[in-house]
């Protein structure tokens, strides 16, 4: 029989030692979520895989919202994010600053999930759309790449925290698992 691991043997740390901890170079972008209970799941998943910050975009509610915490259990505060008004001003700041702009949605010259290559020096920022529109037009046009997760259901999507959550973790496995 397996036993649980306790909070002990987890070796979480707080807040303030996590701010400290080296993050991997990926920035979340949400483009105009409406679900506060989706950015919270966002906040939740950045935190366990480190990534560096989020950007908050257009509609997308900020922190401190009820729901965004009772979803995140506090990753609210120790994930660094920002607030734009538009998709499109955060990532031309993301651009300037340096960063490969990947949008996450169906488009025809996609790259499928398992065949982007990414590596720890690589700075990249992912965009993710709003539950009902994706990703606007006008920042799949600037975007340097699309990135899509391979679907053989009867749904043509996925809930964006389950679709952030599975690109964050193969940017984590590519980035800080093959580096160790």
């Amino acid at each position: 029989m397996s036993l649980k691991k306790s909070m002990v043997e987890l070796h979480r740390v707080g807040v303030e030692e996590y701010k400290q901890v080296a993050k991997l170079p990926v920035t979340i972008v949400l483009d105009n979520v409406r679900s506060e209970m989706n950015v919270g799941s966002v906040f939740r998943t950045a935190d366990a895989f480190r990534i560096e910050q989020i950007y908050l975009c257009g509609i997308t509610p900020q922190p401190p919202k009820a729901e965004i915490h009772k979803t995140a259990l506090g990753a609210e505060e120790s994930v660094d994010w920002q607030y734009f008004s538009t998709t499109l001003a955060a990532v031309e700041q993301l651009k300037q600053d340096g960063y490969t702009i990947c949008s996450i949605e169906q488009v025809h010259d996609s790259v499928r999930l398992d065949r982007f290559s990414v590596n720890e020096m690589q700075k990249i920022a992912i965009v993710f759309g709003n539950e009902v529109k994706g990703v606007a037009q006008e920042v799949v046009d600037i975007s340097d790449m699309c990135i899509e997760i391979p679907q053989e259901g009867t749904k043509h999507s996925l809930n964006i925290s389950c679709c952030a959550a599975i690109v964050m973790w193969h940017c984590f496995e590519k980035m800080a698992m093959n580096g160790q």
